[in-house]
């Protein structure tokens, strides 16, 4: 029988090669950082990780990992209401929530499964849930599972999404639930969180928000999107990630009001029935959540530097999407031109990546760049030259 399915595979693995979408994994020879090696190249300056904060190599957090390990242990072997719960993962999930502002935390293995969790747990099919449509897949495939009425409004788009309430209210829906990301990624843009606030207590909603690329950093304190638009009093539920700015290595949570929380622990499957997040995981998120927190000098690093390489590059003619944030995507428009620009500046020890369509709309293709609080201006200096050099060579 395998013989028939594995043409099957083989089939389709070949058309996505085909549509030029397969997706290659570089290997790396060193620990996550500004500067990774990769086989054949020692010193490749990393423009792709999500490492806002610059401590997926940090020493405190690597050290506080490897105490964890000591006294902790290497995994709990269970899920968390049988005994998979340390103080260790209690003293987190307090700090999470303090952290963003809410009264409850609980941590799962993943952002991923934090947002496949939640939507399922809350609502039923006389609910709503009103989804920006740019919104990350995980919230997509949380909310299939979800039997709740399904609305989409435009990417930030306050009026479409007015009008979305408006039909959910005109179909008689319980509960409304507007759901978008803080920060969209390919973009780079913020959610105009305080506008969605606004349009939610005119309608009697609920906000969650998935703050993945802006918990750590984003803020006047680094809180995230809320507090960057001033409204962290006015928002239900955050979903992140402890595998971005706060460490990067894995794990995610929700944090929300208490009863949101305590229901969670009771019926969020993914919670239910995937082991705890591990000891060392946890210590080191732990310390790299206080160094967010009592570091502002990171946050203003990344600052810095985001508006450096921004700002040379728009110098240098290159069109960049508007915006603030670290994630800083240079449009190429063509697909194949994005392709052969991001492997010249890979072959001068850049590492970045094209991405084209279906993960961007056609016609949008772009080199998304990451910036870290862990680049140097010399790194960007080199990042600048080797954009500069693929052009040339490109045209």
């Amino acid at each position: 029988m395998y013989g028939t399915f594995q043409d099957h595979l083989l089939a389709e693995i070949q058309g996505i090669r085909d549509a030029g979408l397969y997706k290659d994994e570089i290997e790396f020879t060193s620990a996550q950082g500004a500067h990774v090696a990769i086989a054949g190249s020692q010193n490749v300056l990393n423009l792709c990780a999500n490492n806002y904060l610059g401590l997926a190599e940090h020493p405190e957090v690597k050290a506080a990992a490897a105490k964890g390990l000591e006294e902790w242990g290497y995994g709990m072997a269970s899920v968390r209401f049988i005994c998979g719960t340390q103080r260790l993962h209690k003293d987190l999930e307090r700090a999470l929530a303090k952290f963003v502002g809410l009264e409850a935390c609980i941590l799962y293995p993943s952002g991923f499964d934090a947002n496949g969790g939640l939507f399922e747990t809350l609502l039923g099919a006389e609910d709503a849930i009103i989804s920006d449509a740019l919104n990350h897949a995980s919230i997509i495939d949380g909310i299939r599972l979800c039997k709740a009425q399904r609305y989409r409004y435009s990417n930030n788009d306050m009026q479409d999404l007015e009008a979305q309430l408006e039909s959910a209210d005109a179909a008689g829906a319980r509960f409304k639930l507007i759901t978008t990301d803080g920060v969209f990624s390919m973009d780079g843009s913020i959610a105009h969180l305080d506008q969605i606030c606004d349009l939610a207590e005119q309608y009697g909603a609920l906000v969650h928000i998935d703050d993945c690329h802006a918990t750590g950093f984003l803020g006047a304190q680094g809180r995230g999107t809320h507090e960057y638009h001033q409204c962290i009093d006015r928002v239900d539920i955050i979903t992140g990630t402890l595998g971005k700015a706060l460490g990067g290595a894995s794990g995610g949570f929700t944090a929300a009001r208490a009863e949101v929380v305590e229901l969670l622990r009771q019926r969020s499957r993914p919670y239910l029935f995937s082991n705890t997040v591990a000891p060392p995981v946890v210590a080191g998120a732990l310390r790299a959540l206080e160094l967010a927190e009592t570091q502002p000098h990171l946050r203003k690093q990344l600052q810095d530097n985001s508006a450096y390489f921004r700002n040379a590059l728009e110098g240098e003619g290159f069109e960049l999407l508007p915006g603030d944030h670290p994630i800083i995507p240079v449009m190429l428009h063509d697909a194949s031109h994005a392709a052969q620009m991001a492997a010249h500046i890979r072959e001068q020890g850049v590492h970045v990546v094209a991405f084209s369509f279906p993960v961007v709309p056609k016609g949008q293709a772009r080199i998304r760049t990451q910036m870290s609080a862990a680049l140097t201006q010399d790194d960007l200096d080199r990042a600048i030259a080797a954009f500069v050099s693929a052009r040339n060579a490109v045209g």
